[in-house]
């Protein structure tokens, strides 16, 4: 017997409170415009400067014991990897620390890193340290407009993909739908201050990826069903076509729930951040495929004799509600 999610032929109204869920979404929007306008972001060390040091040993990395090692210095943000290579000899261990700037200074005191090398060297004596390199105020501001720039073009090809594929209030809705992902996803990390580096834009980055090819499914069922059924109401065929892609919807998400769970619990500090921007992400982003761009689609209306853009459009998602 096959594991369903949803029953067969499920019927769930899910406009019926198309106003709360906006009002919902609009609420939650303007708390996390307003925790990042008064108390930012906690930026990590990409965006705010500091030291990288490359450390090697013939013991292997223990991340906690050199965390706790280095507690005492007081130093800030640390961040602590150990890095693997295949052409590594079994008894070369390298490990990456990263420490936030002090008190504003581009480079690191030179008796500050003399501490951090006795703290070291006081855990494993067999530890050399390979490299000492600095990341100044301006190459993070950089990183920031990089970064910046990276999430505004994703979200505008996007715009304009969709416009293309569909119509321009699938790709309004879908738009927004995503700036609503995103928006929450930084205002979580503002309103729980988590630290935000270069692996949240990353998340973000896959976040709006996972979000349009859900709300993408969605919609190449509303324009089938469209077609099919010209006599039905816009709400009623779009209800029709959320409930016939439920299944293939909530399975994606909680495998992938599912996998990222499993990472936040085991993976340890490293990549704690990415995995639960992760997470947030995929909640956030199905619930908005599902309740945010159809609705504004709902608001927004869209005509029934288009042009026919792609004829295979209708039946190339079938198979996965199967």
């Amino acid at each position: 017997m096959r594991l369903k999610l949803v029953r067969d032929n499920t019927s769930i109204d899910f406009f019926s409170k198309a106003r709360i869920w906006l009002g919902i979404s609009l609420v939650m929007m303007v708390v996390a415009l307003g925790s990042f306008l008064i108390q930012g972001l906690a930026f990590g060390i990409d965006f705010q400067g500091g030291t990288s040091i490359r450390t090697q040993s013939e013991v292997a990395v223990d991340v906690a014991a050199y965390r706790g090692a280095l507690e005492p210095l007081e130093l800030g943000d640390i961040s602590i990897a150990e890095v693997n290579d295949p052409s590594f000899a079994d008894n070369q261990h390298v490990a990456m620390i990263r420490i936030q700037a002090q008190e504003g200074d581009e480079r690191i005191a030179s008796d500050t890193v003399d501490a951090i090398q006795s703290a070291l060297v006081g855990l494993d004596p067999t530890i050399t340290f390979q490299s000492i390199e600095s990341v100044g105020p301006k190459v993070s501001g950089e990183l920031i407009n990089t970064a910046i720039l990276a999430v505004t073009l994703a979200v505008a090809a996007i715009l304009l993909y969709i416009w293309m594929r569909f119509e321009w209030q699938f790709a309004v809705g879908a738009v927004l739908a995503l700036v609503h992902d995103v928006l929450l996803t930084i205002g979580i990390f503002s309103e729980l201050q988590i630290k935000f580096d270069l692996a949240i834009i990353a998340a973000l980055l896959t976040i709006v990826g996972y979000s349009i090819n859900d709300t993408v499914i969605v919609f190449d069922r509303v324009r089938e069903n469209l077609r099919k059924y010209k006599q039905k109401d816009l709400k009623e065929v779009l209800n029709l076509s959320i409930n016939e892609t439920l299944s293939r919807t909530l399975m994606t998400s909680v495998t992938t729930l599912l996998a990222l769970v499993s990472l936040y619990v085991l993976g340890g500090d490293v990549i704690r951040g990415f995995v639960f921007a992760m997470i947030w992400g995929v909640v956030i982003g199905t619930y908005s495929s599902i309740f945010v761009a159809s609705t504004i689609l709902l608001v927004l209306g869209v005509k029934r004799d288009w042009s026919k853009k792609d004829p295979a459009a209708g039946t190339r998602y079938a198979h996965l509600d199967q």
